[in-house]
């Protein structure tokens, strides 16, 4: 009698350790995203506008093969971000201002294909000018595109691009926190 009860303890103890193939592993974990503090730096004044951006941005000249002059990049290495800046003269022409806002609704429109939302606001910057802030909800490569312009001389526009796969939800903070430096870059935007 003794010897059968201690088998129904072990025999329970071996069943419960591998007979269920119900095992699912445990998901991986978000990463930990500590961000630094908002400190800004002035843009040399050799370019046609003045503006301030973060001091964790590298000032990059703008790689691509149709790189215009005073395009750049603000490259974010801790956060592998990059806002693309690119600069285009009016020179009063209203032709040329329109086509400027034609590619740049064009360009944002474009994400369309993976975007569930693109919320448009418009912003009015201390220099007296109107900016145009597109956030862009989804699996895009551009969470925010923006573009503002004097009407008369200047027009500038801007996307946020990341170089990682990670999904969009896990990026929230630092699209949050680079959200604060493009709206710092637009507050304190003047042409030269």
């Amino acid at each position: 009698m003794k010897g059968s009860l201690l088998l129904i303890p072990t025999f329970w103890i071996i069943a419960s350790c591998g007979g269920s193939s119900d095992y699912l592993p445990k998901p991986k974990g978000y990463n930990r995203i500590e961000l630094p503090d908002h400190s800004y730096l002035t843009l040399p004044d050799s370019f046609p506008y003045s503006f301030e951006y973060s001091d964790q941005a590298t000032l990059l000249p703008y790689s691509s093969w149709m790189a215009e002059r005073y395009w750049i990049h603000l490259h974010y290495p801790m956060m592998d971000a990059d806002i693309q800046i690119t600069y285009k003269p009016i020179r009063n022409l209203d032709s040329l201002l329109q086509g400027y806002y034609y590619d740049a609704y064009k360009l944002t429109s474009q994400h369309n294909v993976k975007a569930y939302s693109i919320e448009e606001r418009i912003m009015e910057l201390p220099n007296g000018n109107f900016a145009s802030i597109s956030e862009l909800e989804g699996e895009v490569p551009s969470q925010i595109q923006f573009h503002v312009s004097d009407s008369l001389n200047h027009f500038l526009r801007g996307a946020l691009y990341f170089k990682t796969s990670t999904k969009n939800d896990s990026l929230l903070p630092v699209i949050n926190y680079l959200k604060e430096d493009i709206r710092h870059l637009l507050i304190t935007l003047e042409w030269q």
